[in-house]
């Protein structure tokens, strides 16, 4: 089962690498866009999307419900229970000021030499060749895919939980069917909402159902913590289990905070770009962390070390309550995820379809719906074949969120400003940045891959969880 899933990720990358490739040159070759609104001019690449058009609170908005998505229902069992309280608490605060730091630096390097960088490969290609531009496409890659992968998997439970609660025999219908509902609720989305900032229609909507889940779970939590008398908050297991349990806990941590998507998400602004963002990052990692960090630690001293892995599975109260966080999860996934996924349908509107028609031409429309279709098919698919929920947030944070969210911005830093501008202490500061978030993608990438080789063997395909 993890072949297949290797297999479909390489297979989808390889497609990629082709259209990476080709619109390497095409972007270099279109760069004479002329942005001369605002504060000065620059070139930016060709694209099917909008850019330049969207204010630093929508963005900051959509950070914070994108933030707060269904993940959050995960994050307790995830991050707190490996960890305990006291390195649980710090583990938080330290990365997440760390995220917060890591992502104003890479705010700060999105227009270099006066072109505009509105995808993170385009800036790394453009600072050190063609080469960084593939490394770090492959990355951003494989990022979307295992975290879209998530999120299919996260609706798929929270539509067979509703189910379950309708169900006179509390016996609902197998996971994979809800997965490929879930596939394709997603997909339909994606289709007529297209681009990020066609989810400006969308965030109020969104930012409802977040509050809704949201206060839902915290006043069950209360409840259930205060009539839990029996709660441990011992970690358990071998010491061996213990570390790599951390360590993974770490990786979670670092997903619930970044994204590895900032210059695309970026992109959108308008001018100034480099101060909006700033605004835009600042709501995400104070009202937005507040919500996600606060429901993190509530279900944890709810439940202790015995938090579920899907918290609305533990809770107690009316079937109402189940159904409605259950329900509101599922529907704010539906426009969250599409903000983590729409890199990849960026880069293959860009490339199927014509940038002189509008997105809703005919011929665009028609392209749209391959791309789309060949995207959540392929995900849904191997969701259902391996439904095992911690594994995709533990890899895709340890393998590519340290480097795209630490190491490349240092690296840009270092680069662009030389040793006689960068200064000694400078070079020091971001050469630590850059060593220590390797050994630490190393060392959370084994255990990522050991939890997976754990589930393999317990589990089997399309399990039924």
């Amino acid at each position: 089962m993890k072949c297949a899933c290797v297999r479909e990720c390489v297979c989808i990358s390889l497609i990629a690498y082709e259209m990476a490739a080709s619109s390497l040159d095409a972007e270099a070759a279109a760069a004479g866009q002329q942005d001369k609104a605002g504060s000065g001019s620059y070139t930016t690449a060709a694209t099917a999307h909008q850019i330049d058009t969207d204010s630093w609170q929508q963005v900051g908005v959509l950070l914070v419900v994108g933030f707060n998505c269904a993940y959050v229902l995960s994050f307790s069992n995830l991050m707190m229970a490996p960890l305990g309280w006291g390195w649980g608490i710090a583990c938080l605060l330290f990365i997440g000021a760390a995220s917060w730091y890591a992502n104003w630096l890479l705010a700060g390097l999105h227009v270099i030499d006066g072109q505009r960088f509105i995808r993170y490969r385009d800036l790394m290609g453009f600072v050190f060749g063609r080469k960084m531009y593939y490394i770090t496409w492959f990355l951003q890659f494989i990022t979307l895919i295992l975290g879209n992968m998530g999120f299919i998997l996260l609706g798929g439970r929270a539509l067979k939980a509703i189910h379950a609660e309708f169900s006179s025999s509390h016996s609902p219908a197998r996971l994979q069917w809800f997965i490929a509902a879930t596939g394709f609720v997603y997909f339909a989305f994606a289709y007529f909402v297209p681009t990020i900032s066609a989810m400006r229609n969308w965030l109020a909507t969104s930012a409802a159902l977040t509050v809704a889940y949201d206060v839902a779970l915290i006043v069950i939590l209360i409840k259930d913590g205060k009539s839990n008398k029996q709660k441990d908050y011992n970690v358990h297991g071998t010491q061996a289990e213990k570390v790599f349990g951390a360590f993974g806990a770490i990786a979670a941590i670092l997903v619930c905070n970044t994204s590895g998507l900032l210059p695309e998400i970026q992109s959108t602004l308008r001018k100034p770009v480099v101060s909006n963002m700033r605004r835009a990052l600042l709501l995400q990692y104070t009202a937005g962390a507040a919500v996600y960090y606060g429901i993190s630690v509530a279900g944890y001293w709810a439940y202790g070390a015995a938090v579920s892995e899907y918290l609305p599975d533990q809770l107690s109260g009316p079937s109402w309550a189940t159904v409605l966080i259950n329900a509101t999860a599922f529907l704010q996934s539906i426009v969250s995820q599409h903000l983590f996924t729409v890199p990849i349908h960026e880069a293959l509107d860009t490339q199927m379809q014509r940038l002189d028609e509008g997105m809703f031409s005919r011929y665009n429309l028609g392209r749209r719906l391959l791309a789309r279709g060949l995207v959540f098919g392929a995900n849904a698919f191997v969701t259902a074949l391996f439904p095992f929920m911690g594994d995709f947030v533990n890899l895709f944070g340890s393998f590519v969120l340290f480097p795209l969210t630490f190491m490349f911005p240092s690296m840009v830093v270092l680069k662009i400003k030389g040793k006689d501008e960068a200064g000694r202490w400078n070079r020091i500061w971001h050469w630590g940045i850059i060593v220590a978030s390797s050994v630490l993608s190393v060392v959370t990438t084994a255990a990522a891959v050991r939890l997976i080789v754990h589930n393999a063997s317990v589990y089997h395909f399309f399990a039924d969880m």
